[in-house]
């Protein structure tokens, strides 16, 4: 059997997070990071009287960050890992621990005091600042990077027109769609698409198999990758030894 190939089409640092992840359980896979989208941060940072920000992404938090943002009293994130981001900005922040919605209900649930800011990119989902206003709460939102898009690599290029299994985490509709965009290799695709939004914006791609969490986060990706890279004849690492 063909080594099966990690390809992760994330920006960067969070391709290279995730591979780390993955590296630390399963051997025996080639990884190739091919980032489809750029991350951009853009300034200058808003005017704002926001008592608390509200991160959807990982990319929120640094884009803040280096544009010189210091952390709000009240920090609210999509889910854990753009909860850790934040944590390490020095927010102390409150994960919703699931998607756009779970976000919106949490807020709203909450129903905090003050205004509040979505410190968002140029390419954004879910309606937060909007959904969020209509109920009520004073939110505003703030463009502070940009995603411009990028092309496959050519080693990309080369693994999906070769015989190993690929596998292909997906995290976003965008990424989704560039990657259906791409002309068809022959190598079997084994596609882990983090919500049915995503896996449907594959539209009528060919993959030989597709997996999507039972929870849309980075955990949740992390283990069906691993089960997806097992079966494709990866080596899971078990308390120092390998198993296949």
């Amino acid at each position: 059997m063909p080594t099966p190939i990690l390809l992760l089409t994330r920006p960067e640092p969070a391709a290279r997070r995730f591979l780390a992840a993955v590296s630390e359980r399963v051997e025996g896979f080639r990884p190739i990071v091919s980032p489809l989208l750029r991350i951009e941060p853009r300034g200058p940072l808003p005017q704002t009287d926001a008592v608390g920000a509200i991160f959807t992404s990982a990319n929120g938090v640094a884009a803040w960050q280096a544009l010189g943002g210091a952390p709000l009293p009240l920090c609210y994130t999509v889910g854990d890992a753009t909860a850790r981001a934040a944590r390490a900005a020095g927010f102390a922040p409150i994960s919703a621990q699931g998607n756009a919605d779970a976000l919106v209900a949490l807020i709203r649930a909450q129903a905090p005091r003050g205004p509040l800011i979505h410190l968002r990119g140029t390419h954004s989902r879910g309606d937060v600042a909007r959904r969020l206003t209509d109920a009520g709460i004073s939110v505003r939102e703030a463009v502070i990077y940009d995603q411009p898009a990028q092309e496959l690599s050519a080693e990309a290029l080369m693994a999906l027109s070769g015989q190993a299994p690929v596998i292909l985490p997906l995290f976003s509709a965008r990424t989704a769609q560039q990657v259906a965009q791409t002309p068809a290799g022959r190598a079997p695709l084994i596609v882990a698409a983090i919500s049915p939004e995503v896996a449907d914006a594959l539209g009528a791609l060919y993959v030989q198999r597709l997996e999507i969490p039972a929870r849309a986060d980075a955990e949740h990706m992390q283990a069906v990758v691993i089960g997806l890279l097992k079966d494709s004849g990866a080596l899971v690492k078990r308390h120092g030894s390998v198993e296949g």
